[in-house]
């Protein structure tokens, strides 16, 4: 079957440019990425906003390693497999908790700050289903703080060239081989051709009505691997942050980093009593799955589109010091934490599934990689451990890096003949974003935190009614190019949710009685 490519195109007829290595995104994976590419290989990097609009600038808690005498990887091991309900590929686990340290100690040589006490030793923090205190964290601005570093080091570096604005359209593909991928910039559209794509596009926040991710982050690099015939896996398990500031108006919701209940913070319902001992051992530190379904059932019973989050016990100066961004974007909301109990609810946060990989980064397609959130190794199982994400990106990105390394010297640019020259009906801005609107509150009303099979084909319904529509049409716009990836990933979760019948992790399987949505959530 021939496979669809979103926009029109004559390889042999617009520009082409030419590298070794391209990789797409421009978050911790890719940046990660690139640096460990050998110098001598020519290194493209395309962002499709600003450099640092991508959720690796937004994650505020912080990367999980073993280094205190009290901790070990046995154990950093054992919590991710619990927090994944023991369905992660343990040899991705072990490789992820032995090559932790070396990797973050890798990013305090390029200069990334992590929070030290008054003799400059590490602090360490702890997070929801870890058992010992072991993530390294910037106050409460890792992400940014990690971005940070790795941009001046990208930028360094002679060989790695890095552009932002640039929409990757579609993977180059033939006889099952990526060649590289069709670019837009601005108006103009031309391709980059490459011995090996890396695709680190990051999240599928987008695709729900209420996300923490960033406005970028449309399911890209999965649904581009798709339409090109890639291996998509364990889509069903979608991650919903327990704790985002409570905000009815917002599309993006501002994320409560999961550090503050790691420092002494608890769930109170609207009774102002704490509940989370009636659903774990661990209480407000159960893994984030446990959380968020603690959280939804509280709010169902008490008819409310939130619970609180109390620190109001802990010192004023600690609060501000060590979480200051958060303190100044409550205070801006009329929340002063010190004080006043911070309105909180669950929203979209992560995906587990994506494009399945090898232990290197490599998909199912030859000479296409895959790291970050975009990909799947099934490290992190039906659910992930918190601060294990940042992580992800380092210790697999580095490993595609290596085997790029080695194996780039066998292979050559190639310059296939394609073209894309169907007919389609155009498609105006105010239906795409009538779609885009139907989608997000369809996923968020029936492929939520609690699923039902009848809510789920209901989506299914809707979703492949739209997909149909948009197959049929072309528009060269991100609008569109983006609203047509959400559709994608929508569909890929809806089906994987429907294959899946049994409840593990964060794919949550009930009656449609007992899962009632509240209005306006």
């Amino acid at each position: 079957m021939k496979r669809r490519y979103l926009a029109n195109f004559n390889l042999d007829k617009i520009k082409r440019e030419y590298c070794d290595v391209l990789i797409i995104g421009s978050g911790v994976a890719g940046l990660y990425t690139s640096i460990n590419i050998d110098p001598k290989y020519r290194v493209i990097v395309l962002s499709k906003d600003m450099i640092n609009e991508n959720n690796s600038n937004l994650a505020q808690g912080g990367i999980a390693a073993s280094i205190s005498p009290e901790d070990s990887m046995l154990l950093h091991f054992e919590d991710t497999i619990k927090a994944g309900n023991n369905y992660n590929d343990k040899k991705s686990v072990q490789i992820l908790v032995e090559e932790a340290l070396e990797n973050v100690k890798k990013l305090m040589d390029m200069g990334v700050e992590f929070d030290k006490d008054e003799k400059g030793n590490i602090k360490l923090t702890r997070e929801g289903g870890h058992s010992k205190n072991r993530i390294f964290h910037y106050q409460d601005r890792t992400g940014k703080e990690v971005m940070r570093g790795l941009t001046k080091e990208a930028l360094k570096r002679e060989n790695i060239i890095i552009r932002g604005n640039q929409l990757a359209i579609d993977l180059l593909t033939l006889d099952f081989k990526c060649l590289g991928a069709l670019v837009k910039n601005g108006a103009e559209t031309y391709a980059i051709l490459s011995k090996a794509v890396v695709l680190a596009t990051g999240g599928i926040g987008q695709v729900y009505n209420y996300t923490t991710n960033s406005v970028i982050a449309t399911g890209d690099g999965i649904a581009m691997a798709y339409r090109a015939g890639a291996e998509i896996i364990d889509m069903e398990f979608v991650q919903f942050h327990p704790t985002v500031l409570y905000s009815p108006n917002d599309h993006k919701r501002f994320l409560i980093s999961e550090a503050v209940r790691g420092e002494g913070a608890v769930l109170r319902n609207n009774k102002k009593e704490a509940f989370m001992g009636k659903y774990h051992k661990l209480k407000d530190l159960a893994p984030r799955d446990i959380v968020s379904r603690s959280i939804f059932n509280e709010m169902i019973k008490e008819n409310s589109p939130y619970v609180y989050l109390d620190i109001t016990h802990k010192d004023a100066d600690f609060i501000k010091n060590r979480f200051p961004s958060i303190y100044q974007v409550c205070l801006s909301k009329g929340i002063d934490m010190t004080k006043d109990y911070i309105p909180v609810c669950p929203a979209q946060h992560y995906l587990m599934g994506g494009v399945r990989t090898d232990y290197f980064g490599r998909t199912s397609i030859e000479r296409l990689y895959a790291c970050g959130e975009t990909a799947c190794t099934k490290v992190h199982g039906a659910n992930r451990l918190a601060s294990n994400s940042l992580l992800e990106g380092l210790v697999f990105g580095k490993r595609a890096a290596e085997d790029i390394n080695q194996t780039i010297n066998k292979l050559k640019i190639e310059e296939p003949l394609i073209k894309n020259d169907e007919v389609y009906e155009s498609i105006d801005q105010n239906e795409i974003q009538e779609i885009k609107t139907k989608i997000r509150e369809t996923m968020g009303r029936n492929a939520f935190i609690v699923r039902s099979r009848e809510g789920l084909n209901e989506a299914l319904h809707i979703t492949k009614k739209v997909s149909e529509r948009l197959k049929n049409c072309s528009e060269d716009s991100k609008a569109f190019y983006e609203c047509f990836n959400i559709a994608t990933v929508a569909y890929l979760i809806i089906q994987a949710a429907l294959s899946r019948e049994e409840s593990i992790g964060s794919h949550m399987m009930i009656n449609r009685e007992e899962s009632k949505c509240l209005i306006g959530f």
